[in-house]
């Protein structure tokens, strides 16, 4: 059996509670709140949860300030930009990617997308959506040939590998490496994209090379990473 409210609080005035809560609550507006979203999106590293956010010293803005602006959480997110991983449509993906490109005047790449983590969706989650970036870019309406995506994915995993051998990989690193991890592409699969000429695989080192520098780190002449 439901309990009575006590007198006190049946005898308040609805819309005289209602007035004085809008006087009292400290308003925000949407674009405020979203700031606060990316602020601290910035001091995470990564788009937050609500028990983020409402531990987030620096932000003075409630959770629940948030859901009442914009319905949901994950809506909140959306209009800050901070696409909610599990929760991103196919569409969104690709809008994602339309307004990367818009802002970079060029093709977006995985580099771009590992720089901006935490504030829209990795990598990842376009290869396990799409198949590959390649195929996202196409489908977002970007013009990308097939091969560069191969090239592309081969710059990236030789990068990896030559931080973790600390130097540019050989290819007997790369014939080694491929036999415990198969997602890397083939040796040949990599020689044949530089047409099987002569100083095929320095090509390719050359370019992990450049991909590195880019990326802030060290590579001697010798192809040594300090």
């Amino acid at each position: 059996m439901a309990r009575k409210p006590y007198r006190a609080v049946a005898e308040i005035d609805p819309a005289r509670l209602a007035a004085f809560q809008a006087g009292i609550r400290k308003r925000y507006s949407d674009e405020q709140i979203v700031a606060e979203l990316r602020a601290s999106a910035r001091r995470l590293g990564r788009s937050p949860t609500m028990r983020e956010f409402a531990s987030d010293a620096e932000t003075t803005v409630h959770p629940q300030t948030v859901i009442e602006h914009f319905g949901t959480w994950n809506a909140a997110k959306r209009a800050a930009g901070l696409v909610p991983r599990r929760f991103a449509t196919r569409d969104e993906l690709l809008e994602v990617l339309r307004a990367l490109g818009d802002e970079l005047g060029r093709l977006p790449t995985t580099r771009d997308l590992d720089e901006r983590r935490g504030r829209m969706p990795s990598k990842s989650l376009y290869w396990h959506t799409f198949g590959s970036l390649s195929a996202a870019l196409r489908e977002a309406g970007f013009d990308v040939a097939v091969g560069e995506e191969r090239l592309e994915r081969a710059i990236e995993q030789g990068a990896e590998v030559a931080v973790e051998l600390r130097r540019l990989p050989k290819f007997a690193d790369w014939t080694a490496l491929r036999r415990e991890r198969p997602e890397l592409l083939t040796e040949w699969q990599v020689y044949r994209m530089f047409e099987s000429r002569r100083g095929a695989w320095a090509t390719f080192q050359f370019l992990i090379r450049k991909r590195l520098l880019e990326g802030g780190t060290e590579v001697r002449s010798d192809g040594t990473i300090p």
